[in-house]
């Protein structure tokens, strides 16, 4: 028979050689201690800024290493304190601060801990050495009116600002007195108030030292003289004081502010020891997200004159369409104009940060050794372009709405050619001592998909600070009377000592993510480069992500980057190699059609060199984004008409038609699969190999706790004979995939299987020794492994024979015996580390609890229990009988659990299991007769913090703590195939 015919076979191969894939060793092998400390993830450190003691910043650098977190980002946080400290003796950049950094990084070196260090105190960056009057401060535009009839004659001091000054702002500056027309309809007491910009009159002739004396023409309309005067903004950094001198922000947008900062850092910082350490531990300058406040105009004084430098005409006529008063505009001409002329203000304010403030502080941080980490939003600027020439951007998880907003500061780093995109991760409003390292992980796996690979955990909270309560000084809890942002992570966390096992995960999927350059389908181009608007690309965020399509955003800068070419068409070939790029209207305003000229002429140029291009909509009447010059709408119009006269440019009617284009041009996706609303991926690759990173979002619909996935998926690859490799992240363990297809143009169909979510890793690579041989393509079995030395073992939850074919059309059956049914683990002896408040803000008591379960409940449901937190030791002994034989395996699926856990069989402690899974293979590690199963689970701290500070964390409701289950072990036939004819060699009962 045909089915006898397997001698030819040699499944040995399939094996290829795993132990020599090429692809990082760290990833590949397990060994932990080989993922380099500068790619696993990180804690911001919060300090109450000096007060601190040298002794115990070493026994936290050391529990953060031995926690296998890489790195630490140093900052000087105190929100949540109720006392303000001596800051004359602790405050930041003083002697007691530049000792306690000092000793932090002798103890990072020693331990191989990468330190960062924040600019300044708090956020936004900010000084002691400066006043708010100081040039080198932060400033604000005040104005200040007054209704002149007409005809009527104004005479008295110039209108003074209609906002106060901020405490320590003494000068002011008269830099422009203006009148214009109140337009019909409107009233100088309209929100905003509606101005004839042809009226415009400079009245600073009309002044006499701070008088003015001014006419209005008599033409029947109301008149408005705006003053407009240049002062500190006096905006302090977040959280009590840090310094004396106070500390005021500095000017962002001027050399004199980026000179505050370093010149201080030269000053009152940087030793001779603190400066060869910072070089020593490698780590970064970092910078936060761009909170610039205040209730006037944010204002630099270079602004006019440079405005008029780079757009090529004066800002001063059109001032008033760019005052604010408590982030709303104050005046308005027209909606083109303002929307023209508050365009170009923005575009000027990117130019002055990144020439001023983050390519001269970058600078200067590379002369320390240093790089540049910055969360370049916060403000209507280019954040995009920012993430190209960074160092290192950074989102964060809390304030992005939208996983697209890392997309957006991803396609800023790809098309920089840079590597890094980090997270500030695991922030959470009200989460302090809430928040669970399972809710952490499911949101984060979804970040990684959007192109982050780089995690900073905020935090880790210094131990102690003066008037600290138990647990220890928490930088953000209590957060204005309440419980803050979480979490303090560390060892007052009961689930500290599980945190080892999600380091090392963290830190190879980072390892991944951080090999080769990222390869994305579609470039989406925005008018505007802002970040954190949680708003999505047309089409493909809600449509062609769920059927495997992955894309970016650029902003206009970006296309004039070295990286910005096209060969073989596609953009940035060395980089993301963008198969198409989409034009749509301008989101931020309504999607109307407005393109810059020089753009269009790129989008002529890479159309030209074959580049794919669709653009969105009609775009017959299109205008420039800014203040139109002569001829400038005209000229657009005749480049856009061009471009749509090329044969790789498709027009459709709006974004529900893109798969209209996608069809016309002959796009295809690196990734395809059916429709699911829960997959998400991201593809790198280097020269060797393709990476791709699966994970089920468990997030992505609120309320929900997803589903499981089981799809195939069809992978493209550049490595000519690449066959599929398997990554598990938790594990470290990686092994060939034993059941694949190849398609015709050498793409790799597998199935991917992901619990909500869990996550996966293939890469698709040569094998190590010689050419690929035979590999399964389809399987009646459960599963299908690769052994070591390259056996094929083949699994089922059922007795029967299973038939396996093979890619020549050769087939193999493998017959399985008698599986043992499933068996509920319903009793328990619990053993309860109970966590309370001890002698001090710092010491932790602890009670013991022990108690014999029929059934599995949450601790709240458990008498004696359910104000407890801490630790949780379940042990159970489950006898197996004659039917086992000791060959068979057996899953231990644990179903609910409130957080992390780790499993013992047998007194041996079994390699990290998937934390959102909760399923475990345990092998062959049981045994006929009995055997002992304990399963250590952790819960917060909030239960026992409800009762014991009620006043902050009274109001929350308690968690369901605990191993609830239903828990079960499922146990799975197991065979080997072999490659003679006789179907296998099975090792259940009956073989």
């Amino acid at each position: 028979m045909k089915l006898r015919r397997r001698t030819l076979l040699k499944v040995s191969a399939l094996a290829g050689a795993a132990t020599a894939l090429p692809w990082p060793a760290a990833a590949r092998d397990g060994a932990v201690g080989a993922i380099a400390p500068a790619v696993r993830p990180k804690f911001r450190w919060w300090w109450p800024d000096a007060k601190v003691d040298a002794g115990q910043l070493g026994r936290e650098i050391r529990a953060i290493a031995d926690a296998g977190f890489g790195g630490v980002e140093i900052a000087a946080v105190t929100h949540s304190m109720d006392q303000q400290l001596d800051t004359i003796r602790y405050g930041w950049g003083t002697a007691a601060w530049r000792a306690a950094l000092e000793a932090a990084l002798r103890e990072a070196q020693k331990c191989g801990v990468v330190v960062d260090v924040t600019v300044g105190p708090a956020w936004p960056a900010a000084v002691p050495s400066i006043t708010p009057d100081s040039p080198a401060a932060a400033k604000e535009l005040a104005h200040g009116t007054a209704t002149v009839a007409a005809g009527a004659t104004y005479e008295g001091p110039v209108p003074a600002p209609v906002t106060e000054a901020e405490p320590g702002v003494t000068g002011r500056r008269l830099i422009l007195v203006q009148a214009a027309r109140i337009s019909a309809g409107s009233e100088a007491t309209a929100e905003p108030v509606h101005l004839d910009a042809g009226s415009v009159t400079d009245l600073r002739e009309h002044l006499d030292g701070s008088r003015l004396t001014w006419t209005a023409p008599d033409d029947g309309g109301t008149w408005l003289v705006i003053a407009y005067w240049e002062r500190g903004s006096g905006q302090r950094p977040e959280g009590r004081d840090h310094t004396t001198p106070l500390s005021y922000v500095v000017d962002h947008f001027s050399d004199a502010g980026t000179r505050a900062v370093t010149d201080f850092w030269e000053q009152h910082i940087l030793t001779p020891p603190i400066r060869s350490l910072l070089r020593a531990t490698g780590g970064s300058l970092f910078e936060d997200s761009i909170e610039m406040e205040t209730e006037a105009t944010l204002w630099t004084p270079a602004l006019p004159a440079e405005f008029e430098r780079r757009r090529g005409y004066s800002l001063l006529p059109y001032l008033a369409a760019v005052v604010e008063q408590d982030e709303d505009y104050v005046f308005s001409f027209e909606p083109t104009l303002d929307k023209a002329v508050r365009s170009d203000v923005m575009e000027v304010a990117t130019d002055l940060y990144a020439e001023h403030h983050l390519l001269p502080l970058q600078k200067w941080a590379h002369s320390l050794g240093l790089k540049l980490r910055l969360q370049p939003y916060g403000l209507e600027t280019d954040a995009i372009y920012k993430s190209a020439i960074l160092d290192e951007t950074e989102g964060e998880s809390l304030g992005f709405d939208n996983i697209d907003d890392f997309r957006c500061l991803a396609g800023g780093r790809d098309m920089g050619r840079r590597t890094v995109l980090s997270n500030e991760a695991g922030a959470t409003a009200g989460g302090a001592y809430a928040t669970t390292w399972a809710a952490t992980l499911k949101k984060l796996v979804t970040q990684y998909a959007a192109g982050v690979n780089q995690a900073v955990f905020h935090g880790f909270a210094y131990a102690d600070a003066p008037g600290a309560q138990w647990p220890g000084f928490a930088a953000f809890s209590p957060y204005q009377g309440a419980a803050g942002y979480g979490e303090a992570w560390g060892p007052r966390q009961p689930s500290w000592r599980h945190t080892r096992a999600i380091a090392d995960f963290l830190g190879r999927v980072q390892q991944v993510l951080q090999t080769g350059v990222n390869k994305v389908d579609i470039g989406v181009l925005r008018q505007r480069g802002y970040g954190s608007t949680g708003l999505g690309a047309p089409w493909f965020t809600a449509e062609g992500v769920p059927v495997g399509w992955t894309h970016t955003f650029l902003s206009p800068r970006l296309l004039d980057l070295p990286s910005a070419v096209v060969r073989d068409g596609r953009l940035a070939p060395g980089g993301p190699a963008l198969k198409a790029l989409v034009v749509d209207g301008d989101i931020f305003i309504g999607r109307e059609r407005t393109l810059q000229p020089g753009v269009a002429e790129k989008l002529i140029s890479y159309a030209r060199a074959g580049l794919p291009v669709i653009l969105i909509g009609d775009w017959s009447h299109a205008r420039v984004p800014g203040l139109a010059g002569p001829g400038d709408n005209e000229k657009l119009r005749a480049l856009l008409a061009e471009l749509r006269t090329l044969p790789t440019v498709h027009t459709v009617a709006d974004r529900p038609n893109v798969p209209e284009a996608i069809a016309a041009l002959g796009l295809r996706r690196d990734v395809e699969y059916a429709q699911s609303s829960m997959l998400l991926h991201t593809h790198r690759a280097d020269a060797d190999a393709d990476y791709y990173f699966f994970a089920n979002d468990a997030v992505s619909k609120k309320g929900s706790t997803g589903t499981r996935i089981t799809h195939d998926v069809t992978l493209a690859t550049h490595v000519r004979g690449a066959v599929p490799y398997r990554l598990d992240p938790w594990t470290g363990a990686t092994a060939p995939v034993a059941v694949y297809t190849r398609t015709e143009d050498g793409r790799i169909r597998l199935t991917v299987d992901l619990q909500p979510g869990a996550v996966t890793v293939f890469v698709l690579a040569r094998p190590a020794s010689g050419p690929p041989r035979r590999h399964a393509t389809a399987t009646e079995a459960d599963e299908i492994r690769v052994r070591d030395g390259g056996t094929l073992e083949v699994r089922a939850a059922a007795a029967g024979t299973y038939t396996t074919t093979f890619d020549d059309g050769h087939e193999v059956a493998t017959t399985i015996g008698a599986v043992p049914a499933p068996v509920p683990l319903t009793s328990w002896t619990l053993t309860v580390d109970d966590w309370r408040p001890g002698d001090g803000a710092t010491e932790t008591a602890h009670e013991h609890h022990e108690l014999a379960l029929d059934a599995l409940l949450p601790w709240t449901r458990i008498p004696g229990l359910e104000d407890v937190s801490g630790v949780g030791r379940y042990r159970t002994t489950v006898a197996l009988g004659g039917e086992w034989t000791g060959q068979q395996g057996a899953l231990l699926e644990l179903g609910a659990v409130f957080d992390t856990f780790r499993i013992t069989v047998n007194g041996r402690e079994l390699p990290p299991v998937d934390q959102l899974t909760r399923v475990a293979d345990l092998g062959t590690r049981l045994r006929r007769g009995r055997n002992t199963i304990e399963i250590e689970v952790s819960t917060t701290l909030l239960n026992r913090l409800r009762i014991t500070r009620p006043s902050v964390f009274g109001a929350a409701k308690r968690q369901e703590y605990g191993l609830t289950g239903p828990v079960r072990l499922v146990p799975y036939g197991r065979a080997t195939m072999t490659a003679a004819g006789g179907g296998g060699s099975g090792t259940g009962p009956g073989r």
